[in-house]
């Protein structure tokens, strides 16, 4: 009868106090080094082609290290690309001699990187800022300003242009619509094309050609030391002849036929100078001078004449009172005067001080005030600010009515802005100063209006009719009632100013 289980010999040694007769055979020395991770790494290490060793200590020279290299990115680059060789089973057949070192593929990478970061397919646009009404209301007539036609410069600065090399006609943006279709093209051939294209970047990148910006002529380490050039083709020399052209924003690289050569710009600037003086028409005088300026930034013409340009575009924003295209002009006005092209300088600095002070801004006030030389703060219209400044700063308003009425050039329009605010705070100061009542006549001579009406209207236009009261035939200002209601005014005056485009 069979049984239904196997024998086993039973065990007779459980412990470690019971020892075996017969000593276990000894190890021999080769079998515990290879038994060791260490010695597991030195055996495979002997196992590289000597190809591959040579690769690593030529990695590691002191002649081929790069400044700002990481050593520990170029290790792990190293590692990368013996792994996926070992892997694929390529250790023996790379060409280790030649094949570019970890450090110059990372430069490489970096390189292409830096270049598709400058040289987006998508383009650089030019995108102006558009204008920004400020619906700010004058109480002096306009015909006691200086107008923007009477402080036109008569002379218009010639330069002539130095002679540019255009490297391509072509027009860049066409050639990224081509090569767009291209890749249409190739995609709607089927999966061939696309399967074909996998196979050759997978290829390219075992061969550790990853770096490389063309798999045809890959990098040498002369070339991988220095960035790519950027293509410089110079400014745009335009062809077109028409003398009023509309603005339009700039969505690709701009096209020479239609931008009009410095002669012709010369000629429209005293087209749009003989018709401002004629018709009036801001609308289109404004459009026109943004297509002359743009004319001009795509050429690079940076002369008198396009100091001029500006000077005279920015008095005409200031006369229609568009602080946000005077703001574009003023900006570009601050770099240009800092390259002594001419123009007038002296002039825009005191727009400047003005502007800061309806703006509040006391930063950039600062700035301007460290700006100026001593000879130039003993030029009228430069004087003539900082004291404006200095007379609201210790509220001395009877002495700020006096600067009001005797602005030079054309400063009178940027006060207009801030006036207003200005006499509501001198209202309420003199609610708190002089109680019960004052005369309004007093009010009147204090703050420079014109007459009675006026500084009555001002008055009834802040909602303050119900503080006048005529006095046997004479108005007074009931001040001890006011004086709260002028407070609240004034706050609200004195909010933060938000212009777009400002400086």
């Amino acid at each position: 009868m069979k049984c239904a289980f196997t024998s086993v010999v039973a065990r007779r040694n459980f412990g470690q106090n019971h020892v075996s007769a017969t000593p276990p055979p000894s190890t021999p020395p080769a079998a515990q080094q290879a038994s060791s991770p260490s010695a597991a790494a030195a055996k495979a290490k002997r196992d590289w082609p000597e190809s591959v060793r040579l690769y690593v200590q030529r990695a590691f020279a002191s002649e081929n290290n790069i400044p700002g290299m990481n050593r520990e990115e170029m290790e792990t680059k190293l590692k990368q690309v013996i792994s996926d060789s070992a892997e694929s089973n390529t250790l023996l057949t790379v060409d280790w001699a030649n094949k570019p070192l970890p450090q110059h593929m990372i430069l490489a990478e970096r390189h292409q990187t830096i270049y598709f970061n400058q040289n987006p397919p998508w383009g650089n646009g030019v995108a102006p800022l558009s204008i920004h009404d400020t619906n700010t209301r004058r109480t002096d007539s306009p015909s006691k300003k200086r107008k923007s036609s009477d402080l036109e410069s008569s002379q218009n600065g010639h330069q002539k242009v130095p002679p540019w090399r255009l490297a391509n006609n072509r027009n860049l943006f066409e050639d990224r619509i081509t090569q767009s279709d291209k890749r249409q093209r190739n995609d709607f051939g089927g999966k061939s094309s696309s399967k074909s294209h996998q196979a050759k970047n997978k290829k390219r990148f075992e061969d550790g050609q990853a770096g490389y910006v063309s798999p045809k002529e890959p990098f040498t380490p002369s070339q991988l030391s220095t960035p790519p050039q950027e293509m410089d083709q110079g400014p745009v020399i335009g062809r077109c002849q028409d003398l009023e052209k509309k603005y339009f924003r700039l969505t690709s690289a701009p096209n020479p036929d239609t931008v009009r050569p410095l002669p012709v710009l010369e000629r429209t600037l005293d087209l749009l100078k003989r018709k401002w003086k004629k018709e009036n028409n801001y609308s289109y005088i404004c459009d026109q001078f943004k297509s002359l300026r743009q004319d001009l930034t795509v050429q690079h013409i940076k002369t008198e004449f396009t100091v001029n340009v500006y000077e005279i575009h920015a008095r005409i924003a200031l006369e229609k009172g568009d602080l946000g295209e005077y703001n574009q002009c003023q900006t570009q006005l601050r770099a240009l005067h800092l390259q002594h092209l001419g123009g007038h300088p002296e002039e825009f600095k005191a727009y400047r001080i003005l502007y800061f002070i309806h703006t509040c801004n006391r930063t950039d006030m600062n700035n301007a005030l460290a700006d100026l030389t001593p000879e130039e703060k003993k030029v009228p219209a430069i004087k003539h600010a900082l004291e404006t400044r200095s007379a609201l700063a210790l509220g001395n308003y009877h002495r700020f009515a006096q600067l009001y009425l005797s602005t030079p050039n054309m400063g009178a329009y940027l006060m207009d802005m801030f006036v207003g605010r200005e006499r509501l705070a001198a209202l309420s100061n003199m609610c708190l100063s002089y109680k019960p009542a004052i005369k309004l006549r007093f009010f009147t001579e204090e703050l420079g209006f014109e007459s009675d009406d006026e500084s009555a209207r001002f008055i009834c236009d802040h909602g303050g009719q119900a503080f006048l009261e005529d006095r046997e035939g004479e108005v007074v200002i009931l001040t001890g009632k006011a004086g709260r209601f002028f407070e609240a005014t004034r706050q609200a005056a004195f909010q933060k100013v938000d212009i777009k485009g400002q400086i």
